[in-house]
């Protein structure tokens, strides 16, 4: 979990838990990441159906 966060975010899982503007910076950047890849999900249900 440790490697993944230095790798996804650029800072270690000590980092994140310690400043709530870093937890709230990642947790924007996974809400904006979660947003997309439905709304590129969504795009392709739509094409399969077609």
């Amino acid at each position: 979990m440790e490697k993944a966060m230095q790798k996804s975010h650029g800072m270690s899982y000590a980092e994140y838990g310690r400043k709530l503007d870093n937890r709230l910076e990642v947790e924007e950047k996974r809400e904006k990441s979660y947003r997309e890849s439905m709304r590129m999900a969504a795009a392709h249900q739509r094409k399969a159906h077609q």
